[in-house]
């Protein structure tokens, strides 16, 4: 894939921006589109950029594969886009659009295995019947390993830009503090307090318990029984085996998301709910030095409501329909062979236009408002229809690189 060295300060479309980064991870509210846009994005920058392109989806949604007609759907292992089926919907990339979907069960395995000190230790700790509830449970488990995905995947060197599909903002923002929180947790007071009177025992299930901590066992060996306290227990002993790796990676993969290849891209619709919550996410970027690429506008009105051209000709439907009326009847349409009629349909299209600009120009000005922040912010219209296949992501992906068929689905 081509990098270019230029700023992408200012640019009107992703192209420059996805040309110079690495890891590209789009976030936003519930319901604006973000899924679609990631993918959007990937797919054109194979067509325009070339090399390898991954898309990894972290919300479970399977809509994904669907729309990049991958049968069998997705999962860990990424796929590849087979280029006859880009063809057929018209679409040749100069490179290879590959995609995947986070596993969870699948990542927290890689994780033991990597991380625990010796094999025996992985094995009683993937052996361990808490094992899969826990890391299942886990608050943030699937954010941290989500970014232990994402961390592995960079570092093969295998793609030249990968696109990560994240979770609602709210979610998103555990996405960046699930490594820290995480490592955390495994070196916290209440797992040592938890796990105190194994680690001071001696043999299997020994306890020594101090007079403060007594009461505490007490009540939960009635309430949870003792196999299940020195199940639990021996499960975080052995988890705490692999802290130092957990650490060490926690501070690899943030100094990943704050390196100069990764950028992030928020989207967001401009209703006020999810336009709240993209301010939210876009704050909390900047403040914690994250780098802001691009603010992604979804399902904008078109720009030709702002014209003066359309206004001028808005005003006069409305003002006084009846001259373009008689002109439409004297082209003997059928349908428009009654003028009082016509003229009527002509006033509302009028009044439509007029109504649709204002909210249009209230739109303009909203993006003026929150172009400050990232380097680029880009429109895509409203489709007709919901974005389902190749087609739809290559019209989209058009409008995120400047250009556009001007046929809205």
């Amino acid at each position: 894939m081509r990098r270019q060295a230029a700023a992408t300060r200012g640019a009107e479309n992703l192209e420059p921006l996805l040309a110079t980064k690495e890891i590209v991870i789009f976030c936003g509210s519930g319901g604006v589109g973000k899924t679609s846009m990631a993918a959007a994005a990937a797919l054109e920058a194979a067509v325009r950029l070339g090399g390898r392109v991954l898309v990894l989806t972290i919300d479970p949604a399977r809509r994904l594969a669907s729309a990049l007609g991958l049968e069998g759907g997705l999962g860990n292992v990424e796929r590849r886009v087979p280029d006859d089926v880009l063809k057929q919907a018209g679409i040749e990339p100069r490179g290879e659009l590959w995609a995947a979907m986070l596993d969870t069960k699948q990542g927290w395995d890689d994780l033991v295995l990597r991380h625990a000190p010796n094999e025996e230790t992985a094995m009683r700790i993937l052996d361990n019947r808490l094992y899969h509830n826990i890391t299942a449970r886990f608050v943030q488990s699937h954010d941290y390993i989500a970014m232990e995905r994402l961390f592995d995947v960079h570092a093969t060197g295998k793609y030249d830009l990968i696109v990560i599909d994240t979770p609602p903002t709210r979610n998103a923002i555990d996405f960046l503090e699930a490594p820290k929180r995480m490592a955390e947790f495994f070196g916290g007071r209440l797992l040592r307090w938890l796990t105190m009177p194994y680690r001071m025992g001696r043999g299997r299930g020994a306890r020594v318990i101090n007079v403060a901590s007594r009461p505490f066992y007490q009540l939960a060996d009635r309430i949870l029984g003792s196999q299940f306290l020195q199940d639990i227990a021996e499960f975080f002993l052995n988890f705490q085996s692999m802290y130092d790796g957990f650490v060490e990676r926690a501070h690899a993969v943030e100094r990943l998301m704050h390196d100069r290849r990764t950028t992030f891209a928020v989207v967001t619709t401009l209703e006020a709910a999810p336009l709240r919550e993209a301010e939210f996410f876009m704050e909390e970027l900047v403040s914690r030095k994250y780098h802001l690429g691009a603010l992604i506008l979804n399902q904008t009105l078109p720009a030709y409501l702002r014209s003066p051209e359309g206004a001028r000709v808005a005003d006069a439907l409305v003002a006084d329909p009846t001259p373009a009326a008689g002109a439409l009847v004297e082209l003997g349409i059928p349908a428009l062979s009654e003028p009082d009629r016509t003229a009527r349909v002509l006033h509302t299209v009028g009044e439509s236009f007029r109504n649709f600009a204002v909210v249009a120009t209230r739109e303009a000005e909203l993006r003026a408002e929150l172009a400050e922040a990232p380097d680029v912010v880009v429109d895509v219209p409203r489709f007709e229809g919901d974005i389902h296949d190749l087609a739809g992501l290559a019209e989209a992906g058009r409008h995120l690189f400047g250009e556009s068929s001007g046929n809205h689905r």
